[in-house]
């Protein structure tokens, strides 16, 4: 579908033009105004006048022949502005002209020389040709009966001499039949049916050149998108001759005869083969050096037409020199040619040889260039080219280490299909990315110039497997290259960083921002869950055997609670209790040595008093926080509203309160925003919230082009380069938590708590997660 949607676009464009009569129309003149008013009166009597002249004076007189001469060479002078074309036709020119198409009538005795012969008709032809430059003129035209006189005009070299005036009335009615027959369908089958075909072919063995590109032109039209005319262009021997005149040095001729036989092939395939067969393709070849842009531009959608199903033509294309010149070609300022050429390297890029062929000798670079274009259809054509050439692992490397990955992410495309088509290039480049391929890109990330290991760095973030993120970022340097573009001072490498470090962070699945709040408990859950009171003991004197004071107001508590919830706690109550052996072990790897594990830091200190003591202060907190942490404690769930959650975070973090700090750092970081993540970031740290501190990491990364502007945003970006590097570090280390089991590697004994008026017994369990140690209790 995008091959023929690329073909129809090129075709359509090239071959859908009128052909202009340069000789007698100035193409930079300024366009006359429309005549209005006064100026459209007198125009129209003047019109009408020369009407009269011709309708009276048709016959072989001496003066009458000059007088229509003169009437026709004024009529066209007038058409050649299309302004005015609809006051001629007005005035009634049409059936005037149509007349003296042809000759009037001569007697045979008569052996007097014939008055301004052919000179008339000529006139007549080129002033409706002028006319016809419109198309709704072009039907009124044929309905007065101007086919078949023109047809006879195309004649006249075989019942005369080849004089000057015989062949101007022949390339003037050639011309007419070629814009009557514009993008008028009906009109291409009456041309056929009047019999105008067979002397167009024969017309292109003319003597005179400009008979021949007249008549090319002719056949041309009358070829484009009509069947029946094209076999019968082929039937009457046409391919011999069009070929010979592709190897004319007239580029006037070539340029003609090329375009024939692209409307010839396009969509026949039969005819494509016959062409083929017939000897074509080495001189369309030939054209691609031509001096003539337009030769050059049909020679290169020919060649991705004849590329189009022949794969066995894909190659020989190739293996005849085509490739170098089409390539040579994307560096046209034409953008036509430019589109064309790359059209054509599209087609041939659909065979596996061709494609490494095509890359070797260059092809890459200028075709990532023209994704840049702001035309569409260039756009679409260089991404189609790409697309096939993205299909050879040889071509893979090269890719990327000129930056095309760069290229396809950055690129802003203008139609639907081509950012499809990009998609599927990168999608055809990430399934090649393992053996032969990634161990040559890691060989030139090893010793290759810095910006191509960024480059090859920046392409495997986006396109690597997971399954190989560790060996090219961790074992190979990758990580520290991408953090190196981060760091850079180059705003665009920065950019190139920041979008492949959040590429790598979601593909890791670590970095990823908190979606969705923790789940809340439930008296069923697994061994990791604690042992929870319940709602009916929050600040119930009921069993309390201590009381916290807080803005003045007492809160009742069961220390039991509190040391099954927190170390904090724990510590805050020690010595209740006598602990055969006590392991404190948090977010310690395992193989840590024991004497590197340390109590977790408390912010309060310890004493006897809060050991024994039932009434116990806690300064620096709000009741509402207090009293939420506390029904946390108790029920193992609550809901975090914004404006309480960030106090709310540093009393969890006060109190080791895991659970409750992420259910605080999940509803923070849903307020994340480009005016607060730089506070957020210090809110993250000051608490040592990590899923925030990461939440804002990934945040700072996707938002990056946002950001750059802001003030401070270079020096939070080099505080936030070690917490990357230490996240990934991790990220792309461990193990997948999802893969690993519980295990049980050590049961404290606890006894049971004296004095309480119920007796709990507290066990400790030490779990094995995540190649982590972390603590339990129920």
């Amino acid at each position: 579908m995008e091959l023929q949607r690329c073909e129809e676009q090129g075709l359509q464009e090239r071959k859908g033009q009128k052909r202009k009569l340069e000789e007698e129309i100035q193409e930079d003149r300024d366009a006359t105004p429309l005549p209005t008013g006064d100026a459209r009166r007198a125009l129209l009597a003047e019109v009408t006048a020369q009407v009269k002249v011709l309708d009276s004076a048709f016959s072989w007189h001496e003066s009458d022949r000059a007088a229509a001469k003169r009437a026709t060479h004024v009529l066209a002078e007038l058409a050649k502005n299309e302004e005015v074309v609809n006051v001629i036709v007005e005035g009634g020119a049409i059936p005037a002209l149509v007349k003296h198409l042809q000759a009037p009538l001569f007697d045979e005795g008569d052996l007097s020389l014939k008055p301004f012969e052919h000179e008339v008709e000529k006139g007549s032809a080129f002033a409706l040709g002028l006319l016809a430059v419109k198309p709704e003129h072009q039907q009124l035209i044929v309905d007065s009966g101007a086919l078949s006189h023109l047809v006879n005009l195309l004649r006249r070299y075989k019942d005369s001499s080849t004089s000057r005036a015989v062949i101007s009335v022949i390339r003037r009615a050639a011309d007419a039949i070629t814009n009557l027959a514009h993008e008028n369908s009906s009109i291409k089958t009456r041309v056929r049916m009047e019999g105008g075909i067979p002397p167009l072919v024969e017309l292109l063995e003319f003597t005179d050149t400009k008979v021949q590109r007249a008549a090319a032109g002719a056949l041309r039209t009358l070829a484009f998108k009509n069947d029946e005319n094209k076999n019968q262009i082929v039937e009457c021997n046409a391919l011999p001759t069009l070929i010979s005149m592709l190897r004319s040095d007239d580029a006037a001729i070539h340029y003609e005869a090329v375009g024939v036989i692209g409307n010839l092939v396009h969509s026949s395939p039969n005819i494509k083969k016959e062409v083929l067969a017939a000897g074509a393709l080495q001189p369309v070849i030939g054209l691609l050096t031509s001096c003539c842009s337009e030769s050059q531009r049909e020679a290169a959608l020919l060649l991705g037409q004849f590329a189009a199903t022949d794969s066995d033509c894909k190659v020989h294309i190739v293996q005849r020199g085509a490739v170098r010149p089409l390539i040579e070609m994307l560096h046209s300022p034409d953008i036509q040619l430019k589109e064309m050429s790359a059209f054509a390297l599209g087609r041939l890029a659909q065979d596996t040889h061709n494609q490494a062929g095509i890359a070797h000798m260059g092809g890459l670079v200028p075709l990532l260039k023209l994704l840049d274009s702001k035309n569409g259809s260039l756009q679409h054509n260089a991404a189609f080219a790409l697309y096939g050439l993205a299909d050879n692992e040889d071509n893979v490397s090269d890719f990327i280490r000129v930056g095309g990955v760069q290229r396809l992410q950055d690129g802003e495309f203008i139609v639907q299909a081509t950012k499809d088509c990009v998609a599927k290039t990168l999608k055809r480049l990430e399934e090649k990315i393992h053996g032969r391929v990634l161990n040559h890109l890691l060989y030139l990330m090893r010793v290759a110039e810095k910006p191509v290991q960024r480059r090859v760095a920046f392409a495997l973030a986006h396109l690597c497997s997971p399954d190989d993120q560790r060996t090219i970022f961790i074992d190979n340097n990758g990580l520290e290259l991408l953090l190196g573009l981060l760091g850079s001072t180059n705003p665009k490498q920065q950019l190139d960083g920041a979008v492949a470090l959040y590429k790598l962070a979601n593909k890791a699945m670590t970095l990823s921002p908190m979606d969705a709040a923790p789940p809340s408990p439930t008296p069923q859950a697994s061994l990791k869950k604690l042992v929870y009171l319940g709602e009916q003991y929050v600040n119930n004197a009921t069993l309390s055997d201590v009381t916290f004071l807080v803005e003045g107001r007492r809160f009742y508590a069961h220390r039991i609670c509190l040391l099954a919830s927190s170390d904090a706690f724990r510590a805050m109550f020690d010595g209740g209790y006598r602990v055969s052996s006590l392991l404190w072990c948090f977010n310690v790897p395992v193989g840590c040595p024991s004497s590197s594990r340390s109590v977790p830091r408390v912010s309060f200190p310890l004493g006897v008093r809060e050991k024994d003591a039932r009434d116990i202060e806690i300064p620096n907190i709000r009741w509402e926080v207090f009293e939420l942490m506390m029904r946390f404690i108790y029920t193992g769930s609550v809901d975090v509203s914004l404006d309480i959650a960030q106090d709310l975070l540093g009393a969890a973090d006060q109190y080791l309160l895991e659970g409750l700090k992420r259910l605080c750092e999940y509803t923070i970081a849903q307020d994340v925003t480009l005016d607060n993540v730089s506070s957020m970031y210090e809110l993250s740290e000051a608490f040592h919230a990590i899923s925030l501190r990461h939440t804002c990491i990934l945040f700072i990364l996707e938002h990056f082009s946002q950001l750059s502007d802001r003030p401070g945003h270079s020096h939070l970006i080099q505080r936030i380069i070690p917490e990357i590097r230490n996240y990934f570090a991790k990220a792309l280390t461990n193990p997948n938590p999802h893969n690993q089991r519980l295990n049980v590697v050590d049961v404290v004994d606890v006894e049971p708590i004296e004095g309480s008026l119920i007796r709990f017994f507290v066990a400790r369990f030490v779990i094995v997660s995540d190649a982590r140690v972390v603590s339990w209790c129920l």
